[in-house]
C-alpha cells in the first residue's frame, strides 16, 4: 500500500500498533518467521482473487472476500481503519492509480485493468502486496502496460542484496519503464514494512535527490511497489480524498511485493507461486 506523504504526518486511527518506531528495523529470524506467515496470507488472498475475478462482480465483492479470508487465516486486515481508510483492499480500475475505495457501484467489466492491493496483520507484523489483473481480453496497450509494470517490479527486486543501495532499485525500475515507453508515478513510494505497515525507509522507484540513499542490510524488509502509467506520470486526488487517478485518464498498473534483504540477494515473502 502506497500512502500520501501528508497522511504520514497524521496519527494512525488503527489500534495496532500504537507506537510508530523510528529508523530502519533489522528483523530477527523469529520476527521473519512471523512476517513470512503474514505475507503468505496476503499472497494467498491475492492468488485466490486473481482466480475468481470475473465481469459483473463489484470491487466491494472483492473487499468482502479479502477480509473474510484474511480473518479466516488468523490475521486482521492491515488497511482497514488505517488513517481512516474504510476497506480491507485498495481496488483501482483502469485510470485509477492507487488507494481506490471498494464500492458496490464499481462493477468490473471485461477489458478492465484491475489493481488489488491488500495487507495482513499477523501476530504483530504486516505483509503487503499488490497485483494488476487483466479482466478478460484487454487491449494490446493494456496488456503491454501490465507486462511492463510486473517486469519493472522484478527489475527492482533483482537489485536487492546486502551492500547495494536504494538507488540501485530505483534506477533499474526507472530505466526499464522508460525504455518501454511508459512513465513511473512519482507521487507515491514504497516503504519499509514490519511491525508497522509503513516504516523507514521510503523506497523510490525513480531517481531523485530527495532519496536518502540507504545501503541495504541483511534483515531489512521492503515493500517495493512501482506504479506505471501509459501516459502522464502525474496524478490527482478525487473528492473522496483517497483515490488517485491519472491526470490524462490514461491506464495505470502496479505490482508490489514484500521483500527481505539477504546477504547474497533477496527473498520474496509475498510470492504467490509458493501458496
Amino acid at each position: 500500500m502506497n500512502i500520501l506523504s501528508n497522511l504520514l504526518s497524521k496519527p494512525a486511527q488503527q489500534s495496532r500498533p500504537k507506537k510508530q518506531r523510528r529508523g530502519i528495523e533489522i528483523k530477527s529470524e523469529s520476527e521473519l518467521t512471523i512476517m513470512r506467515q503474514a505475507s503468505k496470507i496476503v499472497a494467498t488472498v491475492l492468488k485466490e482473487i486473481t482466480e475468481q475475478v470475473k465481469p459483473g462482480m463489484t470491487t466491494a465483492d472483492l473487499d468482502v472476500y479479502a477480509e473474510k479470508r484474511i480473518r479466516e487465516m488468523g490475521a486482521t486486515p492491515s488497511f482497514k481503519g488505517y488513517h481512516g481508510f474504510p476497506a480491507s483492499i485498495c481496488s483501482c480500475l483502469n485510470n485509477e492509480v492507487v488507494h481506490g475505495i471498494p464500492s458496490r457501484k464499481k462493477v468490473i467489466r471485461a477489458g478492465d485493468v484491475l489493481k488489488v492491493d491488500t495487507g495482513a496483520y499477523y501476530e504483530g507484523f504486516h505483509g503487503d502486496s499488490c497485483i494488476t489483473i487483466a479482466v478478460g481480453n484487454v487491449k494490446p496497450n493494456a496488456a503491454k502496460l501490465i507486462e511492463v509494470a510486473e517486469a519493472s517490479l522484478y527489475k527492482g527486486i533483482e537489485q536487492v542484496k546486502a551492500g547495494n543501495y536504494l538507488i540501485d532499485i530505483a534506477g533499474a525500475i526507472e530505466d526499464y519503464v522508460n525504455a518501454n515507453g511508459f512513465t513511473v508515478v512519482e507521487d507515491f513510494t514504497g516503504h519499509g514494512v514490519g511491525r508497522n505497515l509503513h516504516e523507514e525507509p521510503s523506497v523510490f522507484h525513480f531517481r531523485t535527490r530527495q532519496m536518502a540513499n540507504v545501503k541495504l542490510r541483511e534483515g531489512m524488509t521492503l515493500a517495493i511497489e512501482p506504479i506505471i502509467n501509459a501516459g502522464s506520470k502525474f496524478t490527482r486526488i478525487l473528492s473522496d480524498r483517497w483515490t488517485a487517478v491519472t491526470v490524462d485518464n490514461a491506464l495505470s498498473a502496479q505490482f508490489e511485493h514484500t521483500v527481505l534483504v539477504t546477504t547474497d540477494g533477496y527473498e520474496i515473502l509475498t510470492d504467490r507461486t509458493k501458496v
